[in-house]
């Protein structure tokens, strides 16, 4: 696992519920609550992520009261959350840590 995926494993530690969206003609997620990492670099991370069953993405499920207005170019506006899976591995990277590189 990469930092930049652990480091958004434990953003979601903080915050349960981040917002996503995607453009109507591409499948790439859009997170723009951090300049932590560019655009281009969140969507690599979300992606593998993803593919490690690690967080959710639902388009269909916007955040309740959350202001989408940084997303207005994105159709497809939702939310991605952590998978029991992921949820686990934040756990044990709170409770064991994280070796330095």
């Amino acid at each position: 696992m990469t930092q930049a995926e652990i480091d958004l494993l434990l953003d979601f530690a903080q915050t349960p519920f981040l917002p996503v969206a995607r453009r109507a003609d591409s499948e790439a997620p859009i997170y723009l609550e951090s300049d932590r990492y560019t655009a281009e670099e969140y969507e690599k991370i979300i992606t593998a992520l993803c593919q490690k069953r690690l967080i959710r993405l639902d388009y269909d499920l916007p955040l309740a009261n959350f202001n989408y207005a940084a997303y207005e170019a994105y159709p497809h506006r939702g939310s991605m959350a952590l998978t029991a899976t992921g949820q686990h591995v934040v756990e044990l990277l709170e409770i064991q840590g994280i070796p330095e590189a």
